[in-house]
């Protein structure tokens, strides 16, 4: 068996330790132009690393957003989209053509039972599975890709659309209506500040997640006062027996 010199041993060690850095800088450049790809502006987009292997790790992971929303964030947007708009102007059409207010309230009554059996079962399909997408992924876990896929586009293309139309020309009839008390408000006028409300939030929401969930925090703050005030006088004018 032959050893070599001490020397060839030492150009041997020196060699390795070259090729391990150099390595490791080839790593390192790579991760930087990942994340200089990510900068947008004159300031970096807030970016946290989430480990590969679910550890600590040491920043090999994946680039990702950082959260911004808060649990008091995530409550408000659920309880803004149980809770819509139209509940301030069903009331009206119920009662009309019921004709009287004990039907009206049965009516009531009867729509809130059906929609918590409907809840029910959404929170029994959450428990099962456990994904997150909601209609989207209790569809493709039931009937495949396709359906679900199905579901998705009409929920954007169809059922989202008209409903921010129906809250938007909601909004702007009450806001017009102190205008014209003795009418309704010009269907022209309605439908432009629908529109203006409906780009004005758009903006918002394309802009700063902060400033989406702000609006959304106020909004349902000022929905809940709403109906509060108005269960609130419904029950004192039973209680006067009007």
């Amino acid at each position: 068996m032959k050893f070599g010199s001490k020397e060839d041993f030492v150009k041997k060690s020196n060699g390795v330790a070259q090729n391990s850095k150099q390595s490791k800088k080839k790593e390192m450049t790579g991760k930087q132009r990942k994340k200089s790809s990510i900068k947008g502006g004159d300031e970096d987009l807030p970016l946290a690393e989430t480990p590969a292997d679910g550890g600590e790790g040491d920043g090999g992971g994946e680039v990702t957003l950082k959260a911004k929303m808060s649990l008091l964030n995530g409550i408000t947007v659920i309880v803004g989209s149980i809770i819509g708009s139209g509940i301030f102007v069903s009331p009206t059409g119920v009662l009309a053509n019921t004709g009287s207010v004990n039907t009206a309230l049965i009516v009531w009554l009867a729509s809130g039972v059906f929609s918590m059996v409907g809840a029910y079962c959404y929170a029994e399909l959450g428990c099962m599975i456990r994904k997150s997408g909601a209609d989207y992924a209790y569809i493709m876990t039931t009937f495949g890709p396709f359906m679900a896929f199905v579901r998705l586009w009409v929920e954007c293309m169809i059922v989202r659309p008209c409903s921010l139309a129906i809250v938007a020309l909601t909004f702007a009839v009450y806001v017009l209506k102190p205008f014209y008390p003795d009418c309704d408000p010009p269907d022209t006028a309605a439908r432009l500040l629908a529109v203006v409300c409906i780009l004005l939030l758009t903006f918002i929401n394309c802009w700063d997640v902060k400033w989406a969930t702000l609006v959304q925090d106020y909004f349902t703050y000022a929905k809940l006062v709403a109906l509060f005030a108005i269960i609130a006088t419904g029950l004192y004018q039973l209680y006067l027996g009007e």
